[in-house]
């Protein structure tokens, strides 16, 4: 028997699936059929000048250009050995926060909760749940703001630069999203009462999960370490030796730590994190967990993950907040001088940990280039989560895939 899906739609790109199954219910192939053309943007930055890089790597996603164009201002800054200000540090995380609670509302709302209950038509989503259909645009127009009023624009922010910013928001600004994320986080609680009531189907396999680590905080502005399963490794050292891309199934990347798959996003930084979530956040993580047993083996909860991150990161956004209108006003970037070096950017992008080397020429141009996305190190253990399924059917399959929140956009960047 075999079971064909063209395209599955709900997902961000092109992908289709395809499975081959014995009669006796064994899975003989199974692929997730990435349908869009290599895009090339890593050649396309060669011989780019510094200054001009991170806005062309933003391009790589309209959903978290966010992400992607603060990952390259790090790798830059490290190749070029610039440090930057608190209050710069802060801005990006303010963003970094908001680009997750903007791509997790959409997601769960938008893309993921239909399948819980069959529904094909977003309308008829919205007239069932139309309480926090109003909730999750309430969120989503929050997030926007905060990249508006930070970035420049909703989409692909301009302001973020290597150094800084070009221009930094007034207090006044810091003062109206303060008072306005309390609406947030009680919009939050009507996605997670939605949410925690579900019914998900079963899946039980046990996987490695990766994401930024931190003994300190709840990571996701700086990777500071990589931990996976138990190990950890300094972020240089897990991109550079212990993980392989896999360039045989292009266009899309497909990555392995050694010959193993492994788990990334929401429900990867709760499993290696929760401890460091915020004290209400966690009481509300942990009162679901206790009561699914296995719940870390069985990944339709990334979407749960997901609902209890926007709540974590809207605290977290109250507390930047805070502190930027306790401090002074500073200059919106750092000067820097040209050199030749490399850097790595790590971060945690809305669907899971985000790696940007570039090189950097003596000239100020750019001379190589790699990026790794979160989809391009998950797509194999999907594939392996797809395998587990029993029975195999085209609507397990369509809720499985879109629980993991892919961005084939990302993956054949």
């Amino acid at each position: 028997m075999k079971i064909s899906i063209p395209h599955i739609h709900k997902t961000l790109g092109d992908a289709g699936f395809f499975a081959r199954i014995s009669q006796r219910g064994e899975v003989k192939e199974l692929r997730i059929k990435v349908l869009e053309g290599l895009r090339q943007i890593e050649g396309i930055l060669i011989g780019r000048r510094v200054w001009e890089t991170p806005l062309i790597i933003s391009r790589v996603c309209g959903i978290c250009p966010t992400s992607h164009i603060l990952n390259a201002c790090q790798a830059l800054e490290k190749a070029l050995e610039i440090k930057v200000s608190l209050q710069t540090e802060h801005l990006r995380k303010l963003i970094t926060a908001a680009q997750i609670i903007q791509s997790h509302s959409l997601h769960i709302f938008f893309m993921s909760l239909a399948d819980f209950f069959d529904i094909e038509k977003e309308t008829y989503l919205m007239k069932k749940f139309s309480k926090e259909a109003k909730a999750v645009l309430g969120l989503r127009d929050f997030a926007l703001k905060i990249i508006e009023i930070v970035g420049g624009r909703t989409v692909h922010p301009i302001r973020p630069i290597v150094g800084g910013f070009t221009k930094v928001p007034e207090k006044e600004d810091y003062q109206k999203i303060l008072e306005s994320c309390k609406k947030a986080q009680k919009e939050s609680f009507v996605l997670i009462n939605l949410f925690k009531n579900l019914e998900y189907p079963e899946l039980r396999r046990k996987t490695l999960f990766c994401s930024s680590f931190s003994r300190k905080e709840y990571p996701y502005h700086k990777g500071q370490k990589i931990k996976i399963g138990e190990e950890i490794f300094s972020p240089g050292d897990f991109f550079s030796n212990q993980i392989e891309e896999d360039l045989k199934e292009q266009p899309a990347k497909k990555v392995r730590f050694g010959n193993k798959a492994y788990m990334l996003g929401a429900i990867a930084r709760i499993k290696n994190s929760s401890p460091y979530l915020d004290s209400e956040v966690k009481n509300v993580f942990q009162e679901f967990q206790n009561k699914n047993k296995y719940f870390f083996e069985n990944s339709f909860y990334n979407t749960f993950c997901q609902a209890v991150e926007i709540l974590h990161f809207l605290k977290e956004i109250e507390n930047i907040l805070k502190e930027l209108l306790k401090e002074n006003q500073q200059q919106a970037f750092q000067e820097y001088k040209i050199s030749k070096g490399s850097g790595l950017g790590v971060l945690e992008a809305p669907k899971g940990t985000l790696f940007t080397y570039l090189d950097v020429d003596k000239n100020g141009r750019i001379s190589d280039c790699i990026i790794i996305t979160p989809t391009a190190q998950f797509l194999r253990n999907l594939e392996e989560d797809l395998r587990s399924l029993a029975p195999l059917t085209i609507k397990k399959v369509k809720h499985l895939i879109r629980a993991y929140d892919p961005c084939i956009a990302c993956a054949v960047h």
